[in-house]
Formats: C-alpha cells, sequence, structure tokens
C-alpha cells in the first residue's frame, strides 16, 4: 500500500468517527434534554378477588404545573397511581382524562417546576429520519433507545365499549421498544416529542401515535374537559377507487365504500346504503376512512351535513344529523 493509499485509509476512517461521533452527539444531547421529562407511572388496577396489582409505563411533562401525556391503555383503570421523575421525586398521579379511540390519555401530579417537554409535529416526518425514544422498559427508569423512522401513514386499530377506530398515520420506527415503554416519548433529533410509543408490534418494530394537530386538539380537550367529543356517522367502510367516469367528472380518485350500516345510526336516518360510495361530506371530498374520521369533529354534533355519494351509476345527495359517539 502505497502512501496515498494510506492516506486515504486515514481520512476515510477518520470521516466515520466523525460521523459516529455527530450520531452520538445528536442522542445524547436528546437523552440529556429529554430524560427529564419523561416519568415512570405505576397504575393502580384491580384484579380478580379484590387483590390490587400495579401495572407500569411511561409518560410525558407537558406542563411545568404537572400535566403528563401517556398512553390510554397505561392508565385504563382509572384508578390512578405514582409518578416517578428522574430527579427523585414520587409524585401521587390521578387520570384527569382518556381517550381510547386514539390512545392518548392525560394525567396530572402536584408540581409546579416539572421541565416540559416540546411537542414536535410528526406531519414533519420523513422515512429514515433519525427518532429517539424516552421511557421506562421493562421498569429501568430513563432508558434511551435510537433509530429511524420505518415507516409512515400506518394504521392502528383501538376499541372503546362497542365503539371502533382506525389510528392513522401512525409511526413506524425500528427504535428498541419494550413493556412499559408506552406512553413514553418518541422524539425528532431535537429533543421534539413527534410521537407517543404505544405498541410494540414485533422484534425491531414499535409504533407511535403522532403528535400532530388533531393530536393537540385531543390532548387539550382531555386536559379542560377528561374526555375528547367525536361526532359519528354509524358505518363501516374502506377505501375504493371511483370509476373512470365518475372520478373524471368528480376529479377524486377513490372515495368510502360503505361495508356496513349501523342499524338507528345517522348514516341509516340519511338513508346510506351497503355498497354506496361516499365521496363528499359536508363539501370535502371523501377518499380515505381517515378523511371521514376528520370530519367527525365535535362541532359537527346535531348538525345537518350534506353528503353525496355514488350508487347505481348516479350521484345522490343525502342529508345527515350527525349525532355524538358514545362508548
Amino acid at each position: 500500500m502505497d502512501n496515498g493509499q494510506v492516506a486515504d485509509t486515514v481520512e476515510a476512517g477518520a470521516r466515520e468517527a466523525e460521523a459516529l461521533d455527530a450520531y452520538s452527539t445528536i442522542v445524547t444531547s436528546v437523552a440529556e434534554r429529554l430524560t427529564p421529562s419523561v416519568a415512570s407511572l405505576k397504575v393502580k388496577r384491580r384484579v380478580r378477588g379484590g387483590r390490587r396489582a400495579d401495572g407500569a409505563g411511561s409518560a410525558v411533562i407537558i406542563t411545568p404545573d404537572g400535566f403528563l401525556l401517556t398512553s390510554a391503555h397505561v392508565v385504563a383503570s382509572g384508578g390512578g397511581g405514582t409518578a416517578s421523575f428522574i430527579d427523585g421525586r414520587e409524585l401521587e398521579m390521578e387520570v384527569v382524562g382518556t381517550d381510547p379511540l386514539s390512545d392518548l390519555a392525560v394525567a396530572r401530579v402536584t408540581a409546579g417546576d416539572l421541565p416540559a417537554a416540546e411537542l414536535g409535529d410528526a406531519d414533519g416526518l420523513r422515512v429514515g429520519q433519525l427518532v429517539v425514544a424516552v421511557g421506562n422498559p421493562l421498569g429501568f427508569a430513563g432508558s434511551v433507545t435510537a433509530g429511524v423512522v420505518s415507516a409512515l401513514g400506518r394504521s392502528l386499530s383501538t376499541h372503546n365499549g362497542s365503539a371502533a377506530r382506525i389510528v392513522e398515520n401512525v409511526i413506524q420506527t425500528d427504535a428498541a421498544l419494550n413493556p412499559g415503554n408506552s406512553g413514553g416519548a418518541l422524539s425528532d433529533s431535537r429533543a421534539r416529542v413527534v410521537g407517543v410509543n404505544t405498541a410494540v408490534a414485533g422484534i425491531g418494530l414499535g409504533l407511535a401515535v403522532p403528535v400532530n394537530e388533531t393530536t393537540r386538539r385531543i390532548i387539550a380537550a382531555l386536559m379542560s374537559e377528561g374526555r375528547f367529543r367525536r361526532a359519528y356517522l354509524g358505518i363501516v367502510g374502506g377505501r375504493r377507487p371511483l370509476p373512470p367516469k365518475v372520478a373524471d367528472a368528480t376529479g377524486l380518485a377513490a372515495g368510502v365504500e360503505v361495508v356496513q350500516v349501523i342499524e338507528g345510526s345517522p348514516a341509516g336516518q340519511a338513508g346510506l346504503r351497503s355498497e354506496d360510495l361516499i365521496i363528499h361530506v359536508d363539501g370535502s371530498p371523501v377518499a380515505e376512512v381517515g378523511d371521514l374520521q376528520g370530519l367527525m369533529v365535535a362541532e359537527s354534533i346535531g348538525r345537518q351535513v350534506p353528503i353525496r355519494v355514488f350508487r347505481s351509476g348516479e350521484v345522490l345527495e343525502l342529508t345527515a344529523t350527525l349525532a355524538e359517539l358514545e362508548s
């Protein structure tokens, strides 16, 4: 090997070391900034025979005066518990509100000087982007793992009693997640919380509920009202491409096909039928189930909304009076 080759090898090694140092610097910086803002939860639960068992999870501090963001399934019992912080404090925790259909919940402790995390916006994430998970897996407080956004646009099925919903745009990551990570933070390289870790779907595959405009509305409602109200149409459906003639006439590529109409629902009273293709609701195009869910907001409860459907070769205009979704 001549001197030139030696120099190239040394330079390549230096670049590799520098890249590793940059990666390590980012992860270390996020850990230092975000770990104090993630609490370890112990949740009181009742089991058979009247005995008490403690569940565990994580939560993210979102206000200095004690509001914590976590997963609804972590605090599903609603029995309260304790929140432990990296500075050694252990405080009594009460559940303020839960929304099982988004798998989000808000709890609170009595404090006035907690280090709140900064909430980011998951809508700006890209596949391959570095993310860092901070939580308390298997009871090990302040654990940090790093990885990348493996995929975006995943869906997560949630249930609350007889009500079911699909959480759209769930973040998939290969950052290692284990039991106890649920409710913890998934952050970007600037320590902004872009997701709430919710599930381990397999080895090297974790899921997080995105933090975005929709999430912020849910969090605000849970903090102020203890619940998140949704309007209800009453169909089971899925995306379906529109026939070419209809697509040309409407400028839309797809609609939501009605697979089932819930008996007695606003959809049934409006005259919707199985195999109808919903293409507009309240003046907004509907191409995905998520588009329809996004229109089912509290402000629409009790309102009459126009619904445009494609049925048997015709476009029909129907009207539904939206009701409130009850568990």
